[in-house]
């Protein structure tokens, strides 16, 4: 079995391919997994900020940080939301760079539940989250090729 370089076969591949892909790396069928993962779970979690279906998600919000928001702990919970569903999308086009950014979400969430007595167990499941969305980002470093500039370099740059 060979391990995959960086940037290794990037190019679109057709459903076919994909799954016989993912069938044949284990590693590129774990990035799969994370990625659709940490795509449609923060959308589906953002939508819920709006309809509180699963939960009413304003009792997981510590006290100091409704204290510190100039928006009630609804408003809040709805902003939250947004995010979560930007974050979402952002995973499912790019996650070479958004499964960082929802893995510095999480450890926020993390934060925020680890300051309010009550809520531990759910904090390490988050953590377990975050490890996840930091695992996904260096699996896209291998399957998500990164954004290159179109500029030229620099002449200081370029001399250095």
């Amino acid at each position: 079995m060979t391990t995959p370089t960086p940037h290794s076969e990037t190019t679109a591949h057709s459903p076919g391919q994909t799954l016989q892909r993912a069938r044949s790396d284990p590693a590129y069928s774990a990035f799969l997994l994370l990625r659709i993962g940490f795509s449609v779970l923060p959308i589906v979690m953002g939508i819920d900020k709006f309809t509180n279906v699963l939960t009413t998600w304003e009792d997981y919000l510590a006290p100091w940080i409704a204290d510190l928001s100039p928006l009630s702990a609804h408003q809040t919970m709805l902003v939250v939301g947004v995010i979560e569903i930007v974050a979402g999308i952002a995973v499912a086009v790019k996650p070479r760079y958004a499964a960082y950014i929802v893995a510095a979400w999480l450890a926020g969430i993390v934060i925020n539940l680890l300051t309010y007595p009550g809520f531990y167990d759910v904090a390490l499941r988050d953590f377990g989250l975050m490890l996840g969305a930091l695992t996904l980002g260096r699996l896209a470093y291998v399957y998500d090729p990164a954004w290159h500039r179109h500029t030229a370099p620099s002449a200081n740059l370029a001399a250095a």
